[in-house]
Order: structure tokens, then C-alpha cells, then sequence
């Protein structure tokens, strides 16, 4: 079987979908866990859109050893040059370097005729290979650009020593058997395209961008292109959990592969949710909630006579398992690292044992502590969090409906000293807020606020994620607790200690804010 590789760019466009803002270390873990699912390439960020960018990449580019590293770059020397600088340190480094090929882009965005479009991008394709050996060009909008011109400047920049050639449906016009043909013929009407490989990257603004990649590898694809969970720009990207599934479950209809360890896309899908704030919907495809649930009676009735009847994948097969060794507050160490070693976790020993105290801590509030609950204390443990420079001591809200809502809150800061204060709100988690507000001299208005279940049960691990806003700057923050106003005050929290370290970023002139760079493909 012909063997597909696969590009992964949540790193980059993944973290453009609009309300997500990853720190270096939240990319690190993603990054980690992106070379266990033994992606082929991890396309790290665009360096040159700001200090924080360009840092991520190159902490990635150090710390990745069995994956190749690609960093993106507009047709701009100084962006080439950024691009070289980050990921250099890479055992592999691949720069990606992208040109709009579309009429429309380039009539109205680069303002520039077709053949200065084709002179730009063999210059920049020349200039790059300076650098590395390892080149991807992109044609963005290649899905509404004119064949012949696409095909007289792709095989210009095969010529001067592109290795990878990407076909991006960058608006997710086409349609599958469209992207298809477009692959067909550029691969057999172009001289010289045996030279590179060809790589589809489609966007998913009418719902086919798992489709069209799957066309585009039936027609000589050999590398595809998306995200986890299919997340990024507007709609996002193609699911690349649901091309490595598609291809394993039919494998004889592709006669394709991939060399990812299928076994991690669950653990990977809950990750890039969980830091990215962006919850999987329930009926996702292949990692959604529902995706091995059965519930109507002659579903069940058919399920337990033989699975093949309304399964045609299984749950083991990505890391899943089909029941739940329940763990509680009478379990051990020993069986708590049992446990983590079943659901697939390597974690150090200073990590099992956080984990742990924050197990039994959860076992005293819960009769019944699942798989999903360890795995979120476990993710939420390994991720390193920024500087604290405040520390929950306690809580205590007053609320009722013929009552005016009022928290008292005693925060600990970094230094051990304690600051207590109250305050009203609108309801308990607006009081508390308020109070935190007050007591950290740093007013954030809150812009988004979400709640998720963990688990299932009346004494469920919930999750609270919100988003606020100083200024200009907005973070992300995160909480978990039996406990939701408690869940909730840890996230406001986290928030405001991300804020403080934001800002003290801008302040030394490392601003990681994006600049408009037409990065999208």
C-alpha cells in the first residue's frame, strides 16, 4: 500500500480559529503528544507574525526529535529568514513558503500580475533552499486559480528545488470530485511533478474538507493535510483523525495508509480540546462522545448478538477502552499507576504523585471516579502552568433568590502574604469575580464562559473555561471541581495569572499578539 504522510497544523492553523491563544508550554505539550501519534510533519507556527510565535516555534524545533518541523513563511526574505532562525534547531526542519495563485487574490490582495506572482515565487523558492533542502511551496487558493497557470507555476518551482508542492482548496470551494481531477491532472500534466510530493490542505466551509482530501489521495495525493479535531480558520481544517480512520477502516478501497499509532487519537483529541478550549461536539465523527454510544434498543439488541452490526470501527483501535475500571477513595498508589499505565499515560514520578493527591482528593467527593476523570487530572497536572502569582486560599458566596449575591474570597500571593475581600454581583459567580477584581487590582471583563461534565453523575467532574479581557489582551483560563462555582473560580484565576504574565511579555517587548500576515491557506 502507497503510504500517505501526514502534515499536522494545529500548531499554526489550528491556533488561528478565532478565541484560541496557546503559550509556548500548552504548544509544547500538543507537540509532544503530536510525535506519540506519530504525525510525519508538525507545522510549529508562522515566526514571523510575533515574538511569542517565533519562540513557540523554536522551543518546538529543540525539543521535537522524531518528527519533521515546519515553520511558515509569506514570499518575504525577512519572513524566510525569521522562519530559518526558529526552526533551524530541528533535527529535521522543513520552511513552508505560500503565494497566492488565484486571480481574485491576486488582483485584490497582492495587487500583482501573474507574472510577477511566478517571479516572486521562484525567487522565494531559490532563497529558502539557501537555507534548508527540505521546501514546501503552496499555491494559496489554488482551488479557484487557473489550471494552466497553476500548472506553469508549480512545475517553475519544482525547478528550482521544491520538494513538497501543497494544493490548498484554501475557501473550501470545491467539491470532491473538483479537487479530485485537480490533483489527476496537475500530477500527469505536469513534466516534471514526479520530482516532489503533492500535498492537499482543504478547508471545511461546506463541510468536504475530510471528503476532498480523501478525493485528492485517491487521485495521487501524497501527503495530506489538517488538524486535530478540524480545528482553524473559520470553519476549520480537514479532521485528521477522521482521514487516518477513513483510510484505515477501508483500506481496501484506498489502497493507502498512514503510520500513525491510532492508538493515541483519543488522547490527542482530548488535549487539543482541553487547551484550546474548543469542546468536541458530542456527535463528532470518530472522538466525539457519541461515537461508540449506542442507545435504541435494536441498536443494543444488535451490538450485543455481534458489534459489527453498528460498529465498523472500535473504540480500542483509538485508544478508547470498552469499559471503566472504577477507581475510589480506598484504591492505592500501586492501583492508581496501574490504572495510568492501562489508559496509556508515561508520566515522571514527581507527575504520578501530584496526580494522585488530586485523585484521592476527588475520591473523598465522588462515589465513583472514572477513566475520564483520571485522564483529566492527569492532563491537567502535565500541563505546566504560567507564573502564579495569586493562589486560591478560600471561598465563601452568599446567595439566594431574596438575597443580594456576595463572595468573600482570600487570595495567597507568590510571596505567602494573604488579601481577603468581598463583594456583590448579579449572581454568585459574578460576586466572586468582583472580589477578585478587587483584591488583585487587575479589573478583567469576562468575555466567554463555558462549562463541560468531565464525567457523567450527579457528583461529576466539571470543567469551567473562560475567556477575558484587558484592554487589548485576551487570555484563556481553566478549572476544574466537583464543585462549580469552585471550578470557577480556579479558571478566573488561572485567567488572571496568565494576564499578569501577559502583560508583563508586552512590557519586555515580547508580544506574542498576532500581526495581519495573510497567513491563511
Amino acid at each position: 500500500m502507497r503510504e500517505i504522510q501526514i502534515f499536522d497544523t494545529t500548531l499554526r492553523d489550528g491556533e488561528q480559529s478565532p478565541g484560541v491563544n496557546l503559550n509556548t508550554n500548552e504548544k509544547l505539550e500538543i507537540a509532544s503528544q503530536l510525535e506519540r501519534l506519530g504525525v510525519h510533519v508538525m507545522e510549529a507556527g508562522f515566526p514571523a507574525a510575533s515574538v511569542g510565535d517565533f519562540e513557540a516555534v523554536k522551543a518546538i524545533a529543540n525539543a521535537v526529535k522524531n518528527t519533521t518541523v515546519a515553520a511558515l513563511s509569506r514570499s518575504v526574505t525577512k519572513d524566510i529568514d525569521r522562519a530559518w532562525e526558529a526552526v533551524k534547531y530541528a533535527v529535521n526542519p522543513r520552511i513552508h513558503v505560500f503565494i497566492a495563485t488565484s486571480s481574485i487574490h491576486m488582483q485584490h490582495k497582492l495587487q500583482k500580475s501573474p507574472e510577477q506572482v511566478l517571479e516572486i515565487a521562484k525567487e522565494m523558492v531559490r532563497y529558502t533552499k539557501k537555507y534548508v533542502s527540505d521546501v514546501q511551496w503552496s499555491a494559496e487558493d489554488a482551488g479557484r486559480s487557473d489550471i494552466e497557470y497553476l500548472k506553469r507555476i508549480i512545475e517553475a518551482v519544482i525547478n528550482e528545488g521544491a520538494t513538497v508542492i501543497n494544493v490548498p482548496d484554501t475557501v473550501g470551494y470545491l467539491m470532491p470530485e473538483e479537487y479530485g481531477e485537480l490533483i489527476r491532472r496537475l500530477k500527469t500534466e505536469i513534466p516534471n511533478s514526479h520530482k516532489a510530493r503533492f500535498s492537499g490542505h482543504c478547508h471545511n466551509d461546506l463541510g468536504l474538507a475530510v471528503a476532498n482530501s480523501l478525493a485528492g489521495i485517491r487521485n495521487g495525493l501524497d501527503q495530506v493535510e489538517g488538524t486535530i479535531n478540524g480545528i482553524g480558520e473559520r470553519a476549520g481544517n480537514a479532521a485528521i483523525e477522521e482521514i487516518a480512520m477513513a483510510l484505515h477502516t477501508r483500506k481496501e478501497l484506498y489502497q493507502a495508509k498512514t503510520t500513525l499509532d491510532l492508538s493515541q487519537i483519543s488522547r490527542t483529541s482530548q488535549l487539543v480540546s482541553r487547551l484550546t478550549g474548543m469542546m468536541v461536539p458530542r456527535n463528532k465523527a470518530v472522538v466525539g462522545a457519541n461515537a461508540f454510544a449506542h442507545e435504541s434498543g435494536i441498536h443494543q439488541d444488535g451490538m450485543l448478538k455481534d458489534k459489527s452490526t453498528y460498529e465498523i470501527m472500535t473504540p480500542e483501535t483509538i485508544g478508547l477502552k470498552k469499559s471503566s475500571l472504577v477507581l475510589g477513595k480506598h484504591s492505592g498508589r500501586h492501583a492508581f499507576r496501574d490504572k495510568l499505565q492501562d489508559l496509556g499515560f508515561v508520566l515522571s514520578e514527581d507527575l504520578i504523585n501530584k496526580a494522585f493527591e488530586q485523585f484521592k482528593e476527588l475520591a473523598d467527593k465522588k462515589k465513583e471516579v472514572t477513566d475520564a476523570d483520571i485522564s483529566a487530572i492527569v492532563e491537567e497536572e502535565a500541563i505546566t502552568s504560567p507564573q502564579e502569582k495569586y493562589h486560591l486560599d478560600y471561598f465563601q458566596i452568599s446567595s439566594g433568590n431574596s438575597t443580594i449575591p456576595t463572595a468573600t474570597v482570600r487570595l495567597r500571593t507568590e510571596a505567602g502574604v494573604t488579601q481577603e475581600e468581598a463583594a456583590c454581583g448579579d449572581g454568585p459567580i459574578n460576586a466572586i469575580y468582583n472580589t477578585i477584581d478587587r483584591l488583585s487590582g487587575e479589573p478583567l471583563a469576562l468575555t466567554d464562559y463555558r462549562i463541560r461534565s468531565v464525567s457523567g453523575g450527579t457528583d461529576a467532574l466539571g470543567e469551567v473555561f473562560v475567556r477575558v479581557q484587558q484592554g487589548e489582551i485576551s487570555v484563556n483560563g481553566r478549572g476544574m471541581s466537583t464543585d462549580i462555582l469552585e471550578a470557577s473560580v480556579k479558571a478566573y484565576i488561572n485567567a488572571l495569572n496568565r494576564m499578569i504574565v501577559k502583560k508583563g511579555e508586552m512590557d519586555n517587548g515580547n508580544d506574542s499578539s498576532r500581526e495581519d500576515s495573510s497567513c491563511t491557506l
